[in-house]
């Protein structure tokens, strides 16, 4: 049995450990809440186990914030050999990845995103996991199934990794960090050639040279390299939708349910086996935010690692073996 008690590389790079989401409509009124959007088709990668089995019980991975399906890239092999049997989808969220840049960038327009997804590969008896942003988006559309008229049985396992389904601000960083992003893209063709050239700009405003590397992660370097002549027209450039970053800040650090603290109530909940990682560095779950997190799903098991934010990739050993006993009860 996975021990439950309140003891409590990112693949491309050491993480950071500060707080760094053809179209069809989804319309769904969950408690006050309009879901009401154009559902965009999310990039994905898949490994499909050799019985061919594509649909049930797969696990379904949603990235946080400036990340994308890449980071999960190692985990999502090392799951495989762990879950021969299940099929593994590691998702780009809107605005993120190779997945389209849309608007609005809120929990409710991605959960519908991934609703789509859900419903459009058929798939069934899901293990839904995600971290930060991911692990909002996840919570989001555990909470809204008999909103979004989800099949009894589509969704049977949720992981959350370091978020509670609070409501508050963001780091003042983001806005920092989108800033100097923002005046990486505006420099002139020709001054960021490489990715050290975009990391001396960025070296200024974060002193973490982990922060660094994930952030250009997002980065699309210019096809001439430094011998190409100075009149190159091509500019680096972010991958990700800045202004829209931007724009969503609130909406980001918001949630689409509210706990009511007085009465120790929540509008909806999901029942279904809940798995809740902490990494016990990290401020993001705390003594605040965990009574939102048993009110909103009650078969909750809250798990604890040594690590900071990016609990996945700094004890990636150990966050696989939590992840794999839990979905092993499943």
């Amino acid at each position: 049995m996975l021990l439950c008690t309140l003891r409590e590389r990112i693949s491309c790079s050491r993480p950071c450990t500060r707080i760094l989401y053809s179209q069809r409509r989804t319309l769904a009124r969950t408690h006050g809440t309009i879901y009401s959007h154009d559902a965009v088709e999310l990039s994905y990668t898949s490994i499909i186990p050799e019985n061919g089995n594509a649909t049930v019980k797969p696990l379904v991975i949603l990235h946080g914030l400036f990340g994308s399906k890449r980071n999960w890239g190692s985990l999502c092999k090392a799951f495989h050999r762990d879950m021969p049997q299940r099929p593994i989808y590691a998702l780009d969220l809107r605005n993120h990845g190779s997945s389209p840049h849309s608007t609005p960038m809120t929990y409710e327009a991605m959960a519908s995103d991934v609703h789509k997804f859900i419903q459009d590969k058929e798939l069934k008896e899901v293990a839904l996991l995600g971290h930060s942003m991911g692990g909002k988006v996840a919570m989001a559309y555990a909470l809204s199934l008999k909103d979004l008229n989800v099949e009894p049985g589509t969704l049977s396992q949720l992981i959350s990794v370091d978020i509670a389904p609070s409501i508050g601000s963001l780091s003042p960083e983001f806005m920092q960090y989108i800033s100097v992003m923002q005046k990486i893209q505006s420099l002139p063709p020709g001054v960021i050639k490489t990715r050290t050239d975009a990391d001396h700009q960025l070296r200024p405003y974060e002193p973490d040279v982990s922060v660094r590397q994930f952030l250009l992660t997002n980065l699309q370097l210019p096809s001439h390299s430094r011998t190409a002549s100075h009149d190159a027209t091509e500019k680096a450039k972010f991958i990700v939708p800045l202004d829209i970053l931007s724009r969503s800040v609130e909406a980001l650090g918001s949630f689409p349910y509210r706990y009511n603290v007085e009465e120790n109530s929540v509008p909806t909940k999901w029942e279904g086996s809940t798995l809740v990682i902490k990494g016990t560095k990290s401020p993001f779950i705390n003594r605040k935010n965990i009574p939102h997190l048993r009110a909103f799903f009650p078969n909750m098991c809250l798990e604890e690692l040594d690590t900071g934010h990016w609990v996945h990739a700094e004890k990636p050993t150990e966050f696989r073996k939590l992840v794999t006993d839990f979905l092993s009860q499943g």
